[in-house]
């Protein structure tokens, strides 16, 4: 990737998400007093003294635990120790050395990345507290006072840390990337996508709804291009987002769309469309981003020749309020159809930057108005005296019109349906602007 890789370790709940928020300055992770909120790793750029690397945020590791999802974060964090050039060991003055810090110390000590000791909430300005040397006893060397609640101490961590960075190699092109949300209900099968594209366990899996919170960025390079794939908490009911955690991760989710080129709604083949699913694609249709239906464990379904084409229709009529999005059948498991995947994500992805000049539109619009006359109401008819395109992602088009109320959301639909004809625009939404002015 380019950039130098520090890795932020440590038990549950010493404060490691929130000195990430403060080192990357925006809150990226998710903070809660709950220990094991943060479950994935999440990446984050870090600028300190005119160098730049990536920060790792990684779930809390406990040793001692057999629960499967503490477990999981173990993984998690490991793969984020071998894969980081520098390693921040996060410990809590308020707790002190707990066996558990001990043990985490000997892991990494044995991983022979240089280690960075920071002892957090010292919050109280002035000389450190005396508990402070208790942490010169994990072997780690000078411990750093730091409080990730108000930034004290960072700077002077920082300063450590940059002395172990290796010099960055330049940067790739990144302007090409496109930024892709994996979105859709709990265990869809999101996360298993993931981690089948990036060719490692990327991000946590588990039969429990609810396991990833954070929206996990993955970079992904490969023929197709370069991807940055975005996983998502799964979006359930309102009524059934009860638990705090989970709120958060419904906003993070949120915001994922928010941020992507790109949306890839799944879909459970065994279970088949729900009304969820639908909320879901709504939320990148309103969003205005390119979108594919991906189909996921089609492996498991039981089919003949006719299956699939059945399949598809059925969900045409179910997604009939964003029929342009392309449908494709998936396994994340086996990997059926990941090749495919890629192209329509790329396809469409240009698909949604398409800018289409004034005079050609207008061509299209003549020849519209020549085959349906625009509606008319109480002897006095639409008038569209031109269109263009004002922006692009969604594809925007502004109608000048002698009267907005004339132009019915009928008429709008019909022309939109000209259009694509014409430029294609499959797996993006559009939008239309009406203006309104007299003729002179």
């Amino acid at each position: 990737m380019g950039k130098p890789v520090v890795a932020i370790v440590g038990r549950p709940n010493v404060g490691k998400s929130t000195l990430f928020n403060k080192l990357i300055g925006s809150r990226l992770a998710i903070v809660d007093d709950t220990p094991g909120v943060t479950r994935d790793r999440l990446y984050g750029d870090c600028e300190w003294l005119g160098r730049t690397f990536l920060l790792i945020d990684t779930g809390g590791i406990e040793p001692y635990s057999d629960d499967a999802i503490y477990s999981h974060m173990r993984r998690q964090a490991q793969l984020a120790i071998e894969s980081a050039d520098a390693i921040i060991f996060v410990t809590d003055i308020r707790s002190g050395v707990l066996a558990a810090d001990a043990e985490v110390a000997a892991m990494l000590i044995k991983s022979g990345k240089p280690v960075v000791l920071c002892v957090n909430k010292c919050d109280s300005i002035g000389e450190p507290p005396a508990e402070l040397y208790e942490f010169y006893s994990l072997g780690l060397g000078d411990p750093f006072p730091v409080s990730s609640v108000h930034g004290l101490g960072t700077g002077d961590m920082l300063d450590e840390v940059i002395k172990h960075l290796p010099e960055a190699e330049a940067d790739g092109e990144t302007g090409d990337t496109v930024k892709v949300a994996v979105i859709g209900k709990p265990n869809v099968g999101k996360s298993s996508l993931v981690n089948a594209i990036a060719g490692q366990e990327r991000v946590i899996v588990s039969d429990v709804a609810g396991t990833t919170r954070d929206a996990v960025d993955t970079l992904v390079e490969n023929k197709f291009g370069r991807f940055i794939f975005i996983d998502t908490a799964g979006l359930r009911r309102q009524s059934k987002v009860e638990e705090g955690i989970e709120k958060y991760a419904v906003i993070r989710a949120r915001m994922a769309i928010e941020r992507a080129s790109v949306c890839v709604i799944m879909i459970d083949a065994l279970e088949g469309f729900t009304e969820q699913d639908s909320k879901v694609a709504g939320l990148a249709h309103e969003a205005g981003k390119a979108c594919v239906i991906a189909v996921n464990k089609w492996d498991a379904v039981e089919k003949d020749g006719k299956t699939m084409d059945a399949s598809r229709k059925d969900l045409m009529k179910d997604f009939a309020f964003m029929s342009y999005a392309p449908i494709i059948f998936i396994s994340a498991k086996t990997g059926q159809r990941l090749d495919r995947l890629f192209e329509l994500i790329k396809f469409v992805d240009d698909q949604n930057a398409m800018r289409i000049s004034t005079g050609r539109l207008n061509e299209v619009l003549a020849d519209a108005t020549a085959r349906v006359q625009p509606p008319t109401d109480k002897g006095r008819r639409l008038k569209i005296y031109y269109m263009t395109q004002a922006s692009t992602r969604p594809p925007t088009f502004v109608c000048f019109v002698n009267s907005a109320e004339l132009f019915h959301y009928s008429y709008q639909r019909y022309l939109d349906n000209c259009i694509r004809e014409v430029f294609g625009l499959e797996g993006t939404p559009t939008r239309f602007v009406v203006r309104e002015r007299e003729s002179k």
